[in-house]
């Protein structure tokens, strides 16, 4: 199997705000490009059609995981590049869905996107930070919820110091060094 046809799972955690999706989207567009198959499975729109009806609970945000690295695996599995841009909060979900990918063979990149609360606050590209302050909502993932940031993810991306593109290129040259491009 060539590069090309080699699907993969590219997990990119991080709080709201942070560039998940932003990057996510510029990486799906340099791939596809290139002639590789490629699906984002946002966060949000995952909550919209495939978990509808969870909460915010621990255990939702877990079911919530799991369902989102199932439906990844399965794309990867069968050659496509799963781009993953979800916050994932809790150390345990992620590692389960990591092994979820191993048992089936399956590559498996987790990549954090460490932008501190401070920039993503001041991006809030949701109003999610505006209503938490406002006390609107509460259980907001890095604020009055909790955020295990990854140990040792396979990339850690710095997105307040650098560009869109730049961040998109990092995660490019980690899928080119681990043979999955």
């Amino acid at each position: 199997m060539s590069p090309t046809d080699q699907g993969a799972t590219v997990w990119l955690t991080g709080l709201p705000s942070a560039g998940k999706t932003t990057i996510a989207r510029a990486l799906a567009e340099r791939l596809r490009g290139e002639g590789h198959r490629v699906e984002v499975l946002d966060g949000d729109e995952i909550r919209e059609f495939l978990s509808a009806g969870l909460g915010f609970s621990r255990e939702d945000r877990h079911t919530n995981v799991q369902r989102i690295g199932f439906v990844a695996e399965l794309l990867a599995s069968n050659g496509v590049k799963a781009l993953v841009p979800v916050i994932a909060p809790y150390a345990d979900s992620r590692e389960a869905v990591r092994k979820r990918h191993q048992a089936e063979g399956t590559a498996y990149l987790e990549v954090h996107v460490a932008t501190p609360v401070q920039v993503c606050s001041v991006r809030d590209v949701k109003g999610l930070y505006a209503k938490q302050a406002a006390g609107e909502i509460s259980g907001l993932t890095g604020v009055d919820d909790p955020y295990e940031e990854p140990e040792a993810p396979d990339l850690r991306i710095e997105s307040q110091d650098q560009s869109v593109q730049d961040s998109a290129a990092a995660l490019y040259g980690l899928l080119v060094e681990r043979g999955l491009l």
